[in-house]
């Protein structure tokens, strides 16, 4: 009774959490008079929204955008971040606590405080509608530091010590011994760092100008509440099932590495 009690809460909880994106890909099917129906099918299904988005707005060219921006910012996290936590967690330097603690309050700030800034940095720089100016912000994170530092600080120091008195440089030692160890903190950090910037809407809208320039979400956002669609709610549905569907599809095939990732990465230490 017990196990049934338990399959039944998670029953609802998927009814809870999944139906609202499976009534957004069906409405996104359905003729404008239809949506406000809740129910699943229609025998009246078409692509005319889609073709609708498509042909205002430059979806592939804004998906592609989006991709480039997203994993090239995974990939520099991951690279960056693991090198200041291998830093941190495994070797010896002045102010290594005291350096760890700011990056822990640098946690604390809001986006909106140092948007400003940045975005004036970014002008200065001369890197406004450019694919630079979209991943430089985000190139390293506070969060991938903290969580790579903490994983690496349950690796044996033994380890790293005998590296190290076979002649391996830390680098090497990183690449070569750490991450092949620490698989689970990596495919965390990708997925959440990709995740992160793939749906971030605010940095693009303020950085870019240039159609062709803009990210996923920042086109069906301007899409949406710049008169683009008309007020169609279908056209709408379907702009965000475009702009959602690449991360489902990829969670769906990275969803037991992530699972499993989030349950072995641990903030030890």
């Amino acid at each position: 009774m017990r196990r049934i009690g338990i399959y039944i809460l998670l029953l609802i909880g998927l009814i809870g959490f999944g139906y609202p994106f499976v009534w957004m890909i069906s409405a996104s099917l359905k003729p404008e008079l239809e949506i406000g129906s809740l129910a699943l099918w229609s025998a009246n299904f078409s692509l005319k929204n889609y073709e609708l988005v498509i042909n205002r707005i430059p979806v592939f060219r804004a998906l592609l955008n989006s991709t480039i921006v997203s994993v090239s910012v995974t990939i520099s996290v991951i690279f960056f971040g693991s090198m200041v936590g291998f830093a941190l967690a495994k070797m010896r330097f002045v102010g290594k606590e005291i350096l760890f603690v700011v990056i822990l309050f640098t946690m604390m700030i809001p986006f909106q405080i140092t948007m400003i800034p940045q975005y004036i940095l970014m002008v200065w720089l001369g890197l406004t509608d450019t694919y630079l100016g979209l991943i430089a912000p985000y190139a390293m994170t506070a969060l991938s530091i903290v969580l790579f530092r903490q994983f690496f600080m349950s690796i044996p120091q033994a380890l790293i010590d005998a590296a190290r008195v076979d002649g391996c440089s830390d680098l090497r030692i990183l690449f070569k011994i750490v991450w092949p160890l620490s698989r689970p903190v990596i495919i965390t950090v990708g997925i959440l760092t990709f995740m992160t910037v793939w749906n971030d809407v605010l940095w693009p809208i303020i950085i870019i100008r240039e159609r062709s320039m803009m990210t996923m979400p920042q086109l069906v956002a301007l899409f949406v509440t710049g008169g683009e669609a008309e007020g169609q709610l279908g056209a709408m549905l379907a702009s965000a099932t475009l702009l959602a569907l690449p991360v489902i599809i990829g969670y769906s095939f990275f969803q037991r590495y992530f699972i499993d990732s989030m349950a072995t990465t641990g903030l030890k230490g």
